[in-house]
């Protein structure tokens, strides 16, 4: 444990905690093509007493082998755009570095209801606009330089309010660019990868990484992201819509919920 991490002692009760987190948190990844640092970070807090920082640092470590399986999983029905998600990836590596540094220069605060904002406008989006199984994702100039695009405000927003880059890419993918939802989802997880890869060697520099929870949380979460990943390709695009639905709508909850924490503070 770094020195940054909180006083836990390595009883029963870490190790099982940090194992129901994984399993959780996989199996929502796989579901529906996000981090689960939507997941983790919040449980290791309110169960392990984990502080922010460090609890996204364990967080992000954990979504690398989550990712990699998640993918994986994808792949084998086809459904991962890969030049799409290097164009994704490269695109917030980049967009990260811009959020951090525009961190101390804004209101958070407003950023967080702006975001709450922009899921209340995506998830009433997901029930007018129903992806196709069918649709393909060609590549021309104007897609790569909206995939920049979309991967440079991905990684901002990432980098100025902590939320994954999977809540951002996944829904945008499908209404902007016309993907399936499956592919959105494979496509998504793929783009994780080298940037959570990214965030955790710069997080371990500066301590704020638990790697022995990160273990037990990326090594249970691997046991149940391919069960979600199958799951997604049982239910129809309308489904999958109303289940991705509810969940940006828990996000939105837990970002108002901050937002109008720090304002009374």
């Amino acid at each position: 444990m770094t020195d940054a991490a909180p006083r836990v002692a390595r009883r029963p009760v870490f190790f099982i905690a940090c194992i129901a987190i994984g399993l959780l948190a996989g199996l929502l990844s796989g579901l529906f093509g996000v981090g689960g640092g939507t997941v983790i970070v919040p449980l290791l807090v309110l169960t392990l007493k984990y502080d922010q920082r460090l609890a996204a640092g364990t967080s992000l470590a954990a979504i690398v082998p989550t990712a990699t399986v998640g993918v994986i999983s994808y792949a084998v029905h086809g459904s991962v755009a890969w030049i799409p998600a290097l164009i994704l990836a490269a695109g917030a590596v980049g967009g990260a570095q811009l959020g951090t540094w525009l961190l101390p220069r804004v209101s958070v605060t407003a950023l967080r209801w702006g975001f709450v904002a922009f899921l209340a406008f995506v998830i009433v989006m997901l029930f007018v606009v129903i992806p196709s199984r069918d649709a393909e994702f060609p590549l021309n100039p104007l897609t790569i330089v909206g995939l920049l695009v979309l991967g440079v405000a991905t990684g901002t927003i990432a980098g100025l309010i902590g939320v994954g880059g999977g809540i951002i890419v996944v829904p945008a993918l499908m209404l902007l660019f016309g993907t399936s939802d499956l592919v959105a989802k494979g496509t998504s997880l793929l783009m994780m990868i080298p940037t959570a890869i990214s965030g955790t060697v710069g997080n371990l520099r500066r301590g704020n990484v638990d790697l022995v929870a990160a273990a037990f949380i990326g090594g249970a979460a691997c046991t149940t992201t391919a069960l979600g990943a199958w799951i997604a390709t049982l239910v129809d695009p309308l489904t999958a819509n109303i289940l991705f639905a509810i969940f940006l709508t828990f996000i939105a909850g837990q970002m108002a919920y901050k937002a109008i924490r720090e304002r009374k503070r």
